[in-house]
């Protein structure tokens, strides 16, 4: 029996009728139209689907609906801001960390709360917390790349 729940996503409060099995995933993607959120593996194995919910990073393919409802949800879609994109997204082109780009908004999800939460990782850290994110194209270094040069255009060294 589907209930009616309150998603708050990229600081827009959504009104959805869910049924209780249906995974946060299910509804970004499939009732609210935000594709940005990738379907990889639905078993929390790939981080293809991380938002940020509440300021921690999530797998929303094990997340259900239900659970994430009155939440701080941050998909992709919600960095970019009045119509410029966020510094790592723009790292991410600059640098190359895209390929066929599968991984690239679960990637640019994790370092985003990496950032937050660490404004100026060493390589070491960046290379930690995107290890539950798989990325079958690039190898990793531009990824890790865009990332810590990201960090250096949003945190400017102190002199």
């Amino acid at each position: 029996m589907k209930q009616l729940i309150s998603l708050k996503v990229n600081g827009t409060t959504h009104e959805v009728a869910v049924e209780p099995y249906w995974t946060l995933l299910n509804v970004i993607r499939d009732h609210l139209g935000l594709t940005g959120t990738k379907r990889g593996c639905d078993s929390g194995d790939c981080g293809a689907c991380t938002v940020i919910m509440n300021g921690k990073p999530v797998n929303s393919c094990l997340v259900l609906a239900v659970d994430a409802r009155d939440r701080d949800i941050l998909t992709i879609e919600g960095l970019a801001q009045d119509g410029k994109l966020h510094p790592l997204q723009e790292a991410f082109i600059e640098k190359g960390g895209i390929q066929c780009g599968y991984c690239t908004p679960g990637m640019i999800m994790m370092a985003k709360a990496l950032l937050d939460e660490n404004p100026r990782p060493t390589e070491a850290q960046v290379r930690q917390a995107i290890a539950g994110n798989l990325c079958r194209c690039t190898g990793y270094v531009k990824i890790v790349e865009a990332i810590l040069a990201a960090s250096e255009a949003m945190t400017p060294a102190k002199p």
